[in-house]
């Protein structure tokens, strides 16, 4: 939970002691940790050391996260033959994120596309950094994604991992102070579950996500997610134009090649290019909006991988969900172990509130005010079937 001010003073050392506990002595509590391990990933330019935290449950489960940007690193789940793969993308070392990668990172301060780089709150106009042609994508040049965050761990049957940053005022443009707290904790029915909770001091837009590219076979340099099926519990989308900025309306699925109500292979019409939607995206890059679209925590999407028998089901608090079939990856990012990440080699499930809400009157609200908490929660879910 967030923490009061008071509480922070202390929390913040606390975070403190834990990144740099590992270089020299640790303490017995990190000695007798039976479900976490700490080791250095690297050092920043400041000379401060990033982390890498790995998460273990009794089911044999493994989640490996650093504390720079929050990426996730791996996700190692057990196929239908009990055997254990890591299903997720990442990068072998801290400087290939420094350098600039969302794999597996927490996306902010604003998640996805802000039109123009500008918006308006409370009929002051603010401009933010442009990162993606004349828009601004993922927080801007150096979002939460590029930023140390403090580490506190939380041992036991169901391990966490909580991250603590402060934004500053106008850090990337965007106002008031922003303090965030994003907690990953491994369940014992193997689900990785995130929480993000945020309070500001000023009137500002907050809209958080994780960017975890999944590839449910455990990608080798050569399959790709085209065969995995898809259902997702949503019966819209919001159209964007040639920026990939929604046009502000919602167009019903059904019938099109958006249509995953059903379960539906990735592949089946990502290439029909024949629909203009498709075309400018590539594939797919589309906020799609939940049938169900209210703040409780409910089944969004699932998906199956026919020849490890592996299921993902994604729960969320969110509005709706990206849906990103890695279009823009061409085989020239090196990934863990050399492997180079190519086009349609994984999937996201991004969940969030709309792109370019800040925008969009009619969309629901991305603003947060002081005294109100910003709140979400989205669970991945990992199991098995023939």
């Amino acid at each position: 939970m967030l923490y009061n001010m008071k509480i922070l003073v202390l929390f913040l050392p606390m975070s403190i002691l834990i990144l740099t506990s590992c270089s020299k002595r640790q303490n017995s509590d990190e000695n007798s940790m039976k479900n976490i391990e700490m080791k250095q990933f690297g050092k920043l330019n400041d000379s401060t050391s990033a982390m890498i935290y790995t998460l273990k449950n009794e089911a044999g489960m493994e989640v490996a996260i650093t504390n720079f940007g929050g990426h996730i690193l791996s996700i190692k789940v057990p196929d239908k033959n009990g055997n254990f793969t890591d299903i997720t993308h990442s990068c072998d070392t801290l400087a290939q994120y420094v350098k600039g990668n969302f794999f597996g990172c927490i996306t902010g301060r604003f998640a996805n596309r802000i039109a123009n780089g500008e918006f308006k709150l409370d009929g002051k106009k603010y401009s933010i950094f442009k990162n993606n042609g004349p828009n601004t994508l993922h927080g801007g040049k150096v979002g939460f994604d590029k930023k140390l965050w403090a580490a506190t761990i939380v041992d036991g049957d169901e391990p966490a991992l909580k991250l603590s940053y402060t934004s500053p005022d106008m850090e990337e443009g965007y106002p008031g102070k922003l303090d965030v707290i994003v907690s990953y904790t491994l369940q014992k029915d193997n689900a990785l579950r995130i929480d993000y909770e945020a309070i500001t001091d000023k009137t500002t837009v907050v809209n958080l996500t994780n960017h975890a590219y999944f590839n449910l076979a455990g990608y080798d340099g050569k399959n790709n997610v085209l065969d995995h099926e898809l259902t997702l519990l949503a019966d819209k989308i919001t159209p964007v134009d040639n920026t990939l900025i929604p046009t502000g309306e919602l167009l019903p699925v059904s019938g099109t090649a958006f249509d995953f109500l059903k379960s539906t292979k990735i592949g089946k019409n990502i290439d029909d290019t024949t629909n203009a939607q498709i075309k400018i995206a590539g594939g797919f890059d589309h906020n799609y909006v939940f049938t169900d679209n209210s703040k409780k925590l409910k089944l969004g999407a699932t998906v199956f991988e026919p020849l490890s028998g592996r299921v993902m089901e994604m729960f969320t608090t969110e509005p709706a969900v990206q849906l990103y079939t890695a279009n823009n990856l061409s085989g020239k990012t090196k990934g863990k172990g050399g492997v180079l990440y190519a086009k349609r080699s994984g999937f996201c499930l991004e969940t969030q509130h709309y792109p370019d809400s800040p925008n969009k009157p009619a969309f629901p609200s991305t603003v947060l005010r002081p005294g109100e908490k910003f709140s979400s929660t989205t669970v991945y879910k990992f199991s098995v079937r023939d």
